[in-house]
C-alpha cells in the first residue's frame, strides 16, 4: 500500500513540476520575444524583416478604425535604423598564450538596430528589467538612449556616460547620445543588438521620404559652374522653385560665384488634382575672399573635377588662383519626419492573438492608404517562427512525461489492488456466501483503492507546491542564458493545469482499477471459504 501511495504521489510530483516548468518556460520566452517586438506588426505589403522594411506614412487614417477592436491595447509608430556604437580608449587585462595577463588599450565597436520609439511606447518589459538607471525623457534637450548590460559591458560604458553612435548612409553620420538606462533581459539575440531612443532622431538618419540639398555639380559644362537639386528619395512630379516660382528646372548654370545664398524649395504636385505644396526647403551659402570668381579660374583635381576640400561635414572649400571660397550646404529637414518603419500592435490577452490579427486585416489589407500603397499585419509567430516552434515542441515532452508516469501509477496502483484482493479472499467469499452482488463487492475495493490515490495525489501535491515555492522564492535552479534565453528555471502555478493534472490522474488510475477488481467475480465462496 505505501509502495502504490509513493508512486502516485511520485507520478503527480513530476507531472506537476514538468507542467509548471514546461508552461513557466513558454511564458517568460515569450513574453520576452513580445516585450521587444509587439505580437502584432503593421509594415508595407512585401516586408519580410521588421528590422529593414520600407517606410509607410505615420498618419493614416485606417489606424484609427482600428482603435474599436476588442482586445487592442495599443498602437505605437516604431523606426528601426542599423548603426555601430564606438567605445572610448579604456584598459584592459588579456591573458597571454603563456598564461601571463598584459594590458592593453583598446576601442571597439558593435553593431546595433537603433529603435525609435514615441512616448505611447510601453515601456513595462523594459522597466521590469531594468539594471540600472530609467526609461527616455522625451522632453530632455540632450539625445539619450537605453542599452542592455551586455552592450555596455563590452565598451566598456556606464550609466549616464556621452556614447558615440555611428549612422550607416551615403557618409557615417556620428551621434553623441547620454546612456540613462541599462536593461538585461536574458534574451542574447536581443540584447546583443536592440538599442532604444527617441522616434524623431532615428527618422532623421533614415532615408525616408524625401529630402533636397544644393549641391555644386563636380564637373562644369561649358566652362560653366552646375548648381543642382540633389534629392533624396522619390523624384517623380516634383518642382523646384530657386526664387521665381515653382518649375520643372532642377538646377542652372554660373558663370561665376560670390557671397551670395541660394535657396531651394521643392514641391509636389498632383498632376490629376491640379495642386501642389512644398514638401523641402535647403539652402546653399557661399562666402568669397573676392568680389567674385570665373568658373574657369577653379582649381581642379587630374580628372578634371573641381577640387573640393573638406572643412566640416556640410561643408568645403574651393579655391582659385585669387580667392578661396567657403561653400555650406544645409540640407532641408525633408519629409522623413512623416515616415516609420512600422506600428507595433500590443494586445491584452495573447489567446486573442488570431482574433486581433484577422480583425487587423480585414480593416486595412487590400486596402490602399493616402500614399497609394497597400499594408499588411504580421504575427509575431510568423516572423519568429523558429522560437515558437521550438516553444510549441516542448508540448510534446509534457505529453510523453505525462503519459509515463501515468502509466507507472497505473500499474503500481492496479497491483495494490490485487494484492487487496488476494488478501481479502476469504472476506469476499463470506460476502458473496450472504448475498452479495459481485459489483456492490468490486465497489468495496474500488473506494479502498480511490482512498489510496486520493493520499498520494494529496501527498503528490504536497511536495510539487513545496517544490515549485522554493525554485520562485530561491531560484535554486539556475540556466545557461545563451542557450535557454533565461538565467534560471521558470516556475508558473497555474490552478487550472493543476487541477486538470490531478483530476487526469484520479480519473486514469480509476478506470484503469476495473479491469483487476474483476478478480472479484472468479472467487467462488466454497473455495474461498475452504482455502480458509
Amino acid at each position: 500500500m505505501r509502495i502504490s501511495i509513493l508512486s502516485i504521489a511520485l507520478a503527480i510530483v513530476v507531472n506537476l513540476v514538468t507542467v509548471a516548468i514546461v508552461t513557466g518556460f513558454q511564458h517568460e520566452v515569450r513574453n520576452k520575444i513580445t516585450g521587444f517586438n509587439a505580437p502584432l506588426f503593421i509594415s508595407k505589403k512585401g516586408t519580410q524583416q521588421i528590422f529593414e522594411g520600407d517606410a509607410v506614412l505615420k498618419n493614416q487614417k485606417a489606424l484609427n478604425e482600428l482603435s474599436g477592436i476588442i482586445g487592442l491595447k495599443g498602437i505605437s509608430p516604431v523606426v528601426f535604423k542599423p548603426a555601430m556604437l564606438q567605445s572610448s580608449r579604456f584598459s584592459d587585462t588579456v591573458k597571454l598564450a603563456n598564461g601571463k595577463d598584459s594590458l592593453i588599450n583598446r576601442q571597439d565597436i558593435l553593431g546595433v538596430v537603433m529603435k525609435g520609439v514615441e512616448m505611447s511606447y510601453d515601456w513595462t518589459f523594459i522597466k521590469q528589467h531594468l539594471v540600472s538607471g530609467r526609461t527616455l525623457n522625451f522632453q530632455a534637450k540632450q539625445e539619450e538612449l537605453v542599452l542592455s548590460k551586455r552592450m555596455a559591458d563590452q565598451l566598456n560604458y556606464h550609466l549616464n556616460d556621452t556614447i558615440s553612435v555611428y549612422y550607416v548612409k551615403n557618409q557615417p553620420v556620428l551621434r553623441k547620445y547620454k546612456v540613462v538606462g541599462i536593461y538585461q533581459t536574458g534574451l542574447e539575440e536581443y540584447d546583443q543588438k536592440l538599442v532604444f531612443c527617441r522616434l524623431p532622431e532615428v527618422q532623421k538618419m533614415n532615408d525616408f521620404g524625401i529630402k533636397t540639398k544644393i549641391v555644386i555639380d563636380d564637373q562644369l559644362v561649358n566652362g560653366k559652374i552646375v548648381l543642382k537639386a540633389a534629392i533624396e528619395g522619390k523624384t517623380k512630379d516634383l518642382l523646384y522653385d530657386w526664387g521665381s516660382g515653382p518649375d520643372i528646372y532642377g538646377g542652372f548654370y554660373l558663370s561665376y560665384l560670390t557671397d551670395t545664398n541660394f535657396r531651394l524649395i521643392v514641391y509636389q504636385s498632383d498632376r490629376q488634382k491640379g495642386t501642389q505644396f512644398p514638401i523641402d526647403t535647403s539652402y546653399l551659402n557661399v562666402t568669397c575672399s573676392a568680389p567674385f570668381v570665373s568658373s574657369t579660374d577653379l582649381k581642379k583635381d587630374e580628372s578634371g573635377a573641381l577640387l573640393k576640400e573638406p572643412i566640416s561635414l556640410d561643408s568645403y572649400q574651393l579655391s582659385s588662383a585669387s580667392a578661396v571660397l567657403n561653400v555650406t550646404e544645409t540640407e532641408g529637414l525633408g519629409t522623413g519626419k512623416n515616415f516609420v518603419s512600422g506600428f507595433e500592435v500590443q494586445i491584452n490577452d495573447w489567446k486573442d492573438l488570431k482574433r486581433v490579427e484577422e480583425e487587423i486585416r480585414s480593416t486595412i489589407e487590400m486596402r490602399p492608404n493616402e500614399n497609394n500603397e497597400l499594408m499588411q499585419v504580421s504575427s509575431i509567430l510568423t516572423t519568429e517562427r523558429d522560437l515558437f516552434a521550438w516553444l510549441s515542441f516542448l508540448d510534446y515532452n509534457v505529453y510523453i512525461i505525462i503519459f509515463l508516469m501515468l502509466l507507472i501509477g497505473v500499474i503500481n496502483v492496479g497491483s495494490a489492488m490485487l494484492v487487496l484482493i488476494v488478501v481479502r479472499t476469504n472476506l469476499i467469499g463470506m460476502l458473496k456466501a450472504m448475498g452479495a452482488r459481485d459489483w456492490s463487492i468490486r465497489k468495496l475495493f474500488l473506494f479502498q483503492a480511490a482512498h489510496l490515490i486520493g493520499r498520494g495525489l494529496l501527498y503528490g501535491n504536497l511536495i510539487g507546491f513545496s517544490l515549485c515555492f522554493i525554485q520562485v522564492k530561491f531560484a535554486v535552479l539556475k540556466l545557461d542564458p545563451l542557450v535557454y534565453y533565461l538565467d534560471k528555471v521558470p516556475v508558473e502555478i497555474n490552478p487550472m493545469s493543476w487541477f486538470l493534472v490531478n483530476l487526469v490522474t484520479f480519473v486514469v488510475c480509476m478506470i484503469s482499477l476495473i479491469v483487476p477488481s474483476y478478480v472479484v467475480t472468479k472467487i467462488s465462496p466454497t473455495k474461498a471459504i475452504r482455502f480458509n
